[in-house]
């Protein structure tokens, strides 16, 4: 675990970590742009502290993970499959690659459904396993980048979103770059936009929004007249006796 968090922290403080996580910043500055509301959660170490969620304008930003030897603790430290926070609290979440570092990625999506708050809206960034960046990753002792444990398509992803009850409102992809080492950090453009680069999308972004569906009361129907069985019957005079009525 010790060599794991180490080696994830190296690869992010390297310039093609610290210029994939600039990008990723960036990106999310207008995805989150129209999140409004209280509280957001990122689920997960990704880049410095904060880093990514600089450009959100909700009111309150908070990160739970677990605790790393050698690093800054989080705001809430946890694990991502079991978070102390009430059902339904949260505005928005952000899982950046968490899907793809922890264990059970279906308990910690679960879990990120369970704290947001009806309408409330979450984002995913993933590296996508049909690219250079995810053969690489197979080419490579413990994933690539460090730590990661699988690279999940976008389509399971938004697969399970959509099962859990949330409408996809956005999908992005980017990182139109070659996964090696760099001697300098490469450019934003280049990671975000494709423009003239042969590599196709090595991780893309999934924007989602939780609803909740309102039962709505369906009214009984008129009671229909009793004494069918076991009424009074009195004599009818159709058939030349005396007449019947029910009453």
């Amino acid at each position: 675990m010790r060599d794991t968090t180490r080696a994830t922290a190296q690869w992010q403080a390297s310039p093609m970590g610290g210029a994939l996580i600039g990008a990723e910043a960036e990106l999310l500055g207008t995805a989150l742009d129209d999140v409004h509301g209280l509280e957001l959660l990122q689920m997960g170490r990704w880049g410095s502290g904060r880093q990514l969620l600089q450009a959100s304008r909700l009111r309150r930003q908070s990160l739970v993970a677990e605790a790393a030897p050698g690093d800054s603790c989080p705001d809430i430290v946890a694990s991502l499959n079991r978070l102390p926070i009430g059902t339904g609290l949260i505005d928005a979440v952000l899982l950046p690659h968490s899907l793809e570092t922890e264990p059970d990625p279906h308990a910690v999506l679960r879990e990120a459904d369970r704290v947001l708050g009806g309408e409330g809206q979450l984002v995913v960034l993933g590296f996508r396993p049909f690219s250079l960046w995810g053969l690489r990753s197979l080419g490579s002792h413990g994933g690539y980048p460090p730590g990661l444990h699988r690279h999940l398509s976008e389509h399971r992803v938004r697969d399970w979103l959509v099962l859990l009850g949330f409408e996809i409102t956005l999908i992005r992809r980017y990182l139109y770059v070659w996964p090696g080492t760099y001697r300098e950090a490469p450019e934003h453009r280049s990671l975000l936009k494709r423009r003239l680069s042969p590599w196709p999308a090595g991780a893309y972004l999934i924007k989602a929004r939780k609803h909740t569906y309102a039962l709505t009361p369906i009214r009984p129907r008129r009671a229909e007249r009793r004494g069918r069985i076991g009424a009074l019957v009195e004599p009818s005079i159709l058939d030349g006796g005396p007449s019947r009525k029910i009453l």
